[in-house]
């Protein structure tokens, strides 16, 4: 297993309370399997994580991705208002 610190942002960190959530994940885990652990750990934030983009290393990742412990993962929330 590894676990992968997430950064949170915006409306996702004032929703949680939390900058940074760690989550535990099996080797070998993606991006969309951080995003359902994601959500099961934080259940308030679980729409707000569909819409949201999850950063890689400072790249917006595709649930396909694979991860590595190493990775620097950020979840950002669409920006709102206009």
């Amino acid at each position: 297993d590894m676990l992968i610190r997430v950064k949170l942002f915006a409306a996702m960190r004032d929703l949680t309370g939390d900058e940074v959530v760690e989550i535990e994940l099996p080797d070998g885990a993606t991006v969309g399997d951080l995003r359902r652990e994601l959500g099961k750990q934080l259940p308030l934030a679980r729409s707000l994580l569909l819409r949201s983009a999850i950063a890689v290393n400072h790249d917006v990742a595709e649930n396909e991705r694979p991860l590595r412990a190493s990775d620097e993962v950020a979840a950002i929330p669409p920006v709102s208002g206009g």
